[in-house]
C-alpha cells in the first residue's frame, strides 16, 4: 500500500514537473523557436552553397540534416537546467525530497519535447528540400526518433557538469560533441544504406541499443553531475 502511494506520488511529481517546464518553455517563445529557426537556416544554406546539383544534394542530405539536428540540439542544451539553477529552484527540488534522478529525467523529457520533437516533425520537409530519395525518408525519420532522445540524454550529463561555470556553454560543446559523433555516424550510415538499397536494420539496432543504454544510465549520471555542481 505504502509502495503504491509512493509510486503514485513520484508519478504525479514527474508529470507536474514536465507540465511546468513545458509551460515555461512556451512562455519563452523566442528561446523555443531559436533552435528550430537555426535548423532551418543551416539546412537551407547547403543547397545555396553547393549549387543546384540534385544528385549531390541527395547524397549529402542525410549528413546535412543530422549535423543541423545535432547543432540545434547543442545550442538548446544550456537552458536545460540553468534557469532553475540560477534562481534556486533546483535546490528547492532537491530539498523537496524527490529523487534528483526523477527531476533530471523529467527535464530531459521536456527538452526532447521542446527541441527534439520539432526536428522529427520537420524532417520530412527538410528531406524534400534536400532531395532525399522518397524510399529513405522513413528511415531518416526513424533515425531521428531514436537518435534525438540520445542527444538530449547525453547532453544532460554535460549540462549537469558545467552548470555552475560562468562560461559552461563553451565547455559543454567540447564535452558532448565527441559523444555525439558515433550517433551521427550510425544514423547517417543507416539512411545512406537505405538509399543504396543495402541492409540498414543493423544500424537501427545500434541506435535502439544506444537509446536503451542512455535512458538507463544518463538520468543517474546527470543527477550525480547536478549533485556535484550544487555542492
Amino acid at each position: 500500500m505504502t509502495a503504491g502511494v509512493a509510486t503514485g506520488s513520484l508519478r504525479s511529481a514527474f508529470v507536474a514537473l514536465v507540465r511546468r517546464d513545458l509551460l515555461l518553455a512556451f512562455r519563452r517563445r523566442t528561446e523555443l523557436l531559436f533552435p528550430v529557426i537555426f535548423l532551418l537556416v543551416v539546412v537551407s544554406l547547403f543547397p545555396l552553397g553547393i549549387g543546384p546539383s540534385m544528385e549531390l544534394l541527395a547524397r549529402i542530405s542525410p549528413g546535412v540534416i543530422w549535423i543541423a539536428a545535432l547543432l540545434s540540439t547543442v545550442i538548446s542544451l544550456d537552458g536545460l537546467f540553468r534557469s532553475d539553477f540560477e534562481d534556486g529552484t533546483l535546490e528547492q527540488f532537491v530539498i523537496s525530497g524527490h529523487p534528483l534522478t526523477l527531476i533530471a529525467l523529467a527535464k530531459i523529457l521536456t527538452h526532447w519535447l521542446v527541441a527534439g520533437l520539432p526536428i522529427v516533425l520537420l524532417s520530412p520537409l527538410l528531406a524534400v528540400w534536400m532531395n532525399l530519395p522518397d524510399g529513405t525518408m522513413g528511415v531518416m525519420v526513424i533515425t531521428l526518433v531514436l537518435g534525438t532522445p540520445i542527444l538530449s540524454l547525453i547532453g544532460a550529463i554535460g549540462v549537469g557538469l558545467t552548470i555552475s561555470l560562468k562560461r559552461g556553454g563553451q565547455l559543454l560543446s567540447l564535452l558532448v560533441f565527441p559523444l555525439y559523433v558515433p550517433i551521427l555516424i550510425i544514423a547517417t550510415a543507416a539512411v545512406m544504406a537505405a538509399a543504396d538499397s543495402l541492409p540498414y536494420t543493423q544500424f537501427l539496432g545500434l541506435l535502439v541499443a544506444g537509446l536503451i543504454t542512455s535512458l538507463t544510465l544518463a538520468p543517474f549520471a546527470a543527477a550525480a553531475a547536478l549533485k556535484i555542481s550544487l555542492s
